[in-house]
């Protein structure tokens, strides 16, 4: 095993944090005695490329350093390959390095745990969601919160956060039940009307939403989460109550386990890690241990 560490960056995670987290991350690792390659792609397509020829080259480990989305990244080129993955969480939301209990936005204590880990063999094995050929580590969205990041994506204006806010208004205004048709494992199909379908392998998304609070990431299960159809009224009661993931209590609120998920509805996006995927049907399964987390 080669003592080179592959750092993938994104420079504009988090407004530049990822960028500045970089080199502090790298000096802590190279003063543990380790070779630091830094990969920044000139797009997503070129930095997972890059990854994957690091991970191929047999590189020790492949570190992800900026947001959620960076983590997703990586995911694509480690997965599955027994190249352990480490975090510089200096993104947004950061749900994946929180539910993790890794160092946030701290890149000299998060390069300090990861030369640590490396050290001493320190790593987790963590399942995995698959969808075709995607890998995703947290939450797999659809329904209003996947239409709200639809029609966000469509707008020119207002910028930044305040465009998500706009969208939510205009999807709140629209809301309507969505008729899926659902399949746990090897259950019958069965048809429902829901507000919104979550599929947790992780707990946490959208920077700090516990949609599927319960959710354990070395179960082998997906928890999953169903908003049945609700008022406008209903929803925005139920909505602060997922921050600290007591919204299950509400009657509106089912959860469900399975390892296998197959969800169909007409006009529904799925995202997962909060990146696109694309429409419905899509099936999801649990691969229990693809990726070794360096903790």
């Amino acid at each position: 095993m080669t003592s080179d560490i592959t750092l993938l960056v994104n420079p504009v995670s988090g407004r530049g944090r990822g960028a500045r987290a970089a080199r502090p991350a790298a000096d802590t690792l190279r003063a543990a005695g380790h070779t630091v390659r830094t990969v920044v792609g000139a797009d997503a397509a070129d930095a997972l490329e890059q990854a994957r020829k690091a991970v191929d080259g047999g590189t020790a480990a492949l570190v992800a350093v900026g947001g959620d989305g960076m983590v997703s990244l990586a995911v694509q080129a480690v997965a599955g390959t027994g190249t352990p993955l480490g975090v510089v969480a200096a993104g947004t939301g950061n749900d994946f390095a929180r539910v993790s209990g890794l160092p946030v936005r701290d890149p000299h204590a998060a390069g300090t745990a990861i030369a640590g880990a490396l050290r001493e063999g320190r790593s987790r094995a963590l399942d995995l969601g698959r969808i075709g050929e995607r890998w995703f580590c947290t939450v797999m969205a659809t329904g209003f919160d996947s239409r709200v990041n639809d029609r966000g994506n469509r707008m020119r204006w207002p910028k930044g956060r305040f465009r998500y806010d706009m969208a939510m208004l205009a999807e709140l205004a629209a809301l309507r039940p969505i008729r899926y048709r659902v399949q746990f494992d090897d259950a019958p199909e069965r048809e429902l009307d829901a507000t919104l379908i979550a599929v947790g392998n992780g707990s946490s998304y959208g920077g700090g939403m516990r949609m599927c609070a319960d959710a354990e990431m070395d179960d082998g299960l997906f928890d999953i989460c169903v908003v049945g159809p609700c008022t406008r009224r209903t929803l925005l009661r139920v909505f602060p109550l997922v921050y600290s993931g007591s919204h299950p209590r509400h009657p509106v609120v089912t959860v469900h386990r399975a390892a296998r998920v197959r969800l169909a509805a007409a006009d529904v996006t799925a995202y997962a890690d909060g990146e696109r995927v694309g429409p419905l049907p899509l099936t999801a399964r649990t691969v229990p241990g693809a990726l070794r987390l360096l903790v």
